[in-house]
């Protein structure tokens, strides 16, 4: 009984190492992926364009949503998705208006 306890502890903590570098990748691609919403942002700036654009932001859902093999389900996938484009429109509006980012 104690040697699969032991066995399962073990191999938890493998689970959680390989959460933790998951977590480490994905802080990476959202801090690049936001890095790319403020330079759009300062591009709208230049062209005038709106900030909001909600055909893009469906299209972006839309293609989020195709690329979900699972198990994610597509309204949490959608959840997420909506909180990161919310982050990255906060974003571009600091870029539009030259503000350095929030250190938050």
């Amino acid at each position: 009984m104690t040697l699969h306890r032991e066995e399962a502890s073990r191999s938890i903590e493998q689970w959680r190492r390989r959460i933790d570098e998951i977590d480490r990748q994905l802080v990476a691609l959202l801090n690049e992926r936001l890095r790319c919403a403020m330079e759009i942002g300062r591009l709208k700036q230049v062209a005038r364009l709106p900030l909001y654009q909600p055909e893009r932001e469906q299209e972006i859902l839309a293609n989020v949503e195709r690329a979900n093999p699972g198990p994610l389900p597509v309204t949490a996938l959608r959840r997420l998705f909506e909180r990161i484009l919310d982050e990255a429109r906060s974003m571009e509006r600091q870029a539009m208006r030259g503000e350095p980012p929030r250190e938050d």
